[in-house]
């Protein structure tokens, strides 16, 4: 038996991935395995994609693509199981049972429930009510110590932890009750364009993100258009957002601390600062690019990759769902 604390991290492939992706949540993933303290499962969340009604061919891409992007970034499929999430049946089968003991009034005050029912009024659907509890059973069907949660994601993870409390006292112990995991570093990225909000791929104006494929001259283009203050200090401050975000930015690819940032760019304005960050986000990405070219001609290799991973991941999740059913029940196949 492992005694390393298991993690489950999942990105949903319902877009090409941004940098504020890489910088806040994947590029941690990556040193979490240079660690012997956790074993760690990559997901590729795409049943949570069909809450929104996207064209199948575009799911099928943008999953091919994210899978590229997690070998290309440095996740290392042959220390942590890679696998796409409708390829692990039990998700669905343990989601039916958490539905079954979760209450109506609970999801109705998630509130990304309500931003996605205002953003898609014309597909107020079920699934997006209740994907709160696939995602519980995502973490609890691996029986997950920590999840690497954000700020938007903290309501999710204590509604799984209220889920699962709720069962073992039902049915028995039988879940890890699981707890946030905060990463040391991490970059926040805010949009270019609005640095009150978190960088998203869903943002209407295209200037707001910078996509891990775009192209060295579309990152200079974006960050040079990016909003800032009227002054021309590179320093924190109030009324400075979006300076201090391209300093955020900065900071997560040069590994530089904001004082340092601050001292670099002492007296020289934002002429020559947002060039800096700019080609250092394109050198930062050149590597990660030319990964994924490669993967991508590479079909038979990543096909490789999502089997094994799938592999692993139905061999833990048919052990915790055997025993879900036999506490709730039912007759054992």
């Amino acid at each position: 038996m492992s005694d390393k604390k298991r993690i489950l991290s999942g990105i949903q492939p319902s877009g090409a991935m941004t940098i504020g992706n890489y910088l806040g949540a994947l590029k941690n993933w990556v040193e979490l395995q240079k660690t012997d303290e956790y074993e760690c499962y990559y997901m590729l969340a795409d049943l949570h994609t069909i809450t929104v009604r996207q064209e199948a061919k575009d799911i099928r891409k943008n999953a091919m693509d994210l899978l590229a992007l997690f070998i290309a970034s440095g996740i290392d499929p042959e220390k942590s199981p890679i696998f796409f999430q409708s390829h692990v049946p039990a998700h669905v089968q343990l989601s039916w049972v958490l539905n079954c003991n979760t209450y109506m009034g609970e999801l109705s005050r998630m509130t990304q429930y309500k931003d996605k029912s205002r953003k898609h009024a014309d597909n107020i659907n079920a699934g997006l009510f209740t994907y709160p509890v696939l995602m519980a059973a995502d973490i609890l069907l691996y029986q997950a110590d920590l999840v690497p949660v954000g700020q938007d994601q903290k309501q999710h993870l204590e509604i799984t932890r209220d889920i699962a409390q709720r069962f073992n006292n039902t049915y028995s112990e039988t879940f890890k009750v699981p707890e946030a995991y905060i990463p040391k570093v991490g970059a926040r990225v805010m949009s270019l364009q609005n640095p009150a909000q978190k960088m998203s791929k869903s943002d209407t104006n295209e200037n707001g993100y910078i996509l891990m494929l775009d192209s060295p001259d579309a990152v200079m283009r974006k960050i040079k258009r990016a909003v800032t203050d009227s002054g021309s200090e590179v320093k924190r401050g109030e009324g400075k957002e979006g300076i201090e975000n391209l300093m955020s930015i900065y900071g997560a690819v040069t590994g530089k601390t904001m004082e340092e940032i601050e001292n670099e760019f002492d007296g020289k304005g934002y002429g020559v600062f947002k060039p800096a960050v700019a080609e250092a986000v394109i050198e930062a990405l050149r590597p990660i690019q030319e990964k994924y070219n490669d993967l991508m001609s590479n079909k038979d290799y990543l096909e490789k990759i999502y089997r094994s991973g799938a592999e692993i991941a139905n061999l833990t999740a048919r052990k915790t769902i055997s025993k879900v059913y036999r506490k709730v029940g039912f007759i054992q196949p």
